[in-house]
């Protein structure tokens, strides 16, 4: 896992520096709101007194997706994960905009395809122009945090960029439950730091709008893992070594080819043989029962946990 030798420098955000040995607390202003309050992106730096690597930890770049944001919260809090080398940079929540009014976006466009930015575009536009121009251009690799979106909750999987052997390797020390290689996607975060060379790894779990402590402990452990595996903190901090990840290698949606009432009858994360009854979907009348099968052997990896159901409609992301 990388072949260069890491040296964390003096860290300089807006103007501000963070030298070998320091801490600082550096709020970057983004925007205002109507009633002049202003709004700015909390920003922690840990810079250890030996040579390693800067690394971002990064929670909430869709703000209702408060597991992520809880996850780094608590990494952030517990002093007994002090920084003795490399450098950490935590954001434990980005789109203030989205967490305040409990959406995905920021004024109805998604941060997270609005990469590398602009400074004189749109607000979520400017949130990841001030991302890619202070943090990232420090940053040696990161970890993304985030969950499920639209009523879906994700297994503990880390996803990785195929073609970033280091990535792949961070994926592989972090040991969530599952893994996969996951396409770039255009304007995304990943997507901006895979061409600068800066390998990023996203954490999901849990879904949008719920706290999972399950998922949240696995995130805690596998950034642990990473840091550890750098030399980054102390060896006397307890972490479970965790299981080898399973490794998904071909995933599908199995959606709805019915409306009505969703029954689920399997569990998340679980190990499924091909034509396992998955659920039911039923009428309100009691007078259809339509069962869901899985149409191979492998793991579900996402389940769709909302009852109501239109056709089409994604039940269960299925990995092989």
């Amino acid at each position: 896992m990388f072949e260069k030798e890491f040296k964390n420098e003096v860290v300089e955000i807006r103007g501000q520096k963070v030298g070998l040995g320091e801490s600082k607390l550096i709020k970057i202003p983004i925007d205002r709101l109507p009633t002049g309050t202003l709004i700015e992106i909390p920003v922690y730096i840990f810079n250890g007194k030996k040579a390693g690597p800067t690394v971002l930890l990064q929670g909430g770049l869709h703000g209702d997706e408060v597991n992520s944001i809880e996850l780094v919260r608590r990494l952030l809090i517990d002093k007994s994960y002090k920084i003795l080398s490399g450098c950490v940079i935590v954001v434990p929540l980005l789109n203030i905009f989205g967490f305040i009014n409990l959406s995905r976006d920021m004024h109805g466009k998604d941060v997270n395809r609005s990469f590398p930015g602009s400074k004189t575009g749109s607000l979520a536009s400017r949130m990841a122009y001030y991302l890619m121009k202070e943090l990232t251009q420090n940053v040696d690799f990161g970890i993304d945090f985030h969950t499920g979106g639209g009523q879906r909750s994700n297994f503990p999987q880390i996803r990785y960029t195929p073609e970033d052997k280091n990535a792949a390797a961070l994926a592989t020390t972090f040991k969530a439950p599952m893994m996969f290689g996951s396409k770039l996607i255009a304007k995304s975060f990943r997507n901006s730091c895979y061409k600068k060379g800066i390998p990023i790894i996203v954490y999901e779990a849990g879904e949008s709008l719920r706290l999972n402590e399950e998922a949240i402990q696995q995130g805690i452990y596998g950034t642990l893992r990473v840091l550890r595996s750098f030399n980054m903190i102390s060896s006397n901090v307890k972490i479970p070594e965790g299981e080898k990840s399973i490794i998904i290698t071909k995933r599908k949606w199995i959606r709805a080819k019915v409306a009505g009432l969703f029954n689920l009858k399997v569990k998340n994360g679980e190990e499924i043989k091909k034509g396992q009854i998955l659920g039911f979907i039923m009428d309100t009348y009691g007078e259809t029962k339509f069962a869901v099968k899985a149409p191979q052997d492998g793991y579900i990896i996402s389940v769709n946990f909302f009852p109501i159901v239109n056709m089409g409609d994604p039940l269960f992301h299925f990995g092989s």
